[in-house]
């Protein structure tokens, strides 16, 4: 198999409970985030864009985004244990990034493109974490549309997700992933109806 595929298939979720204590320099950031430049871009949009929390920043972001969730949760649905973790989580890892879009001004292509160009982007950034020694995971909660709250985000800019990054505490466990069959997601040549 070539290193590609190798990357490809074992890439895998990491938690913040499953980082070690310690920061990420901005060096080892910088060349991690590099990688995101590759992802394909229709009329070279280039979409993604990184909000980068280390330190007391991730900490105070993590408090503010607890905090939201305390706001905006009915009494009756609130959960101690979420809100703790959600604090946890920003804290445990080593940095967190705001994954956020910037729609094209012109918009000259539909914004589900550059969507999936900032998905890809971020792909990039997970292919590219084991070889910095780095775990992670996307995670997409509600909390994410309070973000403009916390940072000014430009005009046409909105917040996808958080990326949770830290240095793994050891070699994760290969995970056994419950794939689809080729069949299952494949149609060669289909016929007409």
């Amino acid at each position: 198999m070539s290193e590609l595929y190798k990357a490809i298939a074992s890439r895998q979720s990491t938690f913040p409970d499953q980082f070690m204590d310690k920061e990420i320099t901005q060096d080892v950031l910088e060349r991690l985030l590099a990688v995101a430049n590759y992802a394909p871009s229709h009329k070279k949009t280039f979409p993604w864009r990184f909000v980068v929390f280390t330190g007391e920043h991730k900490i105070r972001l993590g408090q503010f985004l607890a905090e939201t969730y305390q706001k905006i949760t009915p009494q009756e649905k609130f959960s101690e244990f979420k809100h703790n973790k959600i604090a946890q989580k920003a804290t445990q890892s080593g940095a967190v990034l705001a994954i956020c879009m910037q729609r094209d001004p012109k918009e000259r292509v539909p914004e589900w493109e550059e969507v999936a160009a900032t998905a890809m982007a971020v792909q990039n950034i997970w292919l590219h974490l084991d070889a910095l020694g780095l775990g992670g995971y996307w995670s997409t909660p509600i909390l994410k549309d309070y973000f403009k709250d916390f940072v000014h985000l430009p005009a046409g800019q909105q917040c996808l997700g958080f990326f949770y990054l830290g240095y793994k505490t050891g070699e994760s466990e290969s995970s056994k992933k419950n794939l689809l069959a080729l069949n299952e997601y494949v149609t060669f040549s289909p016929e007409r109806s």
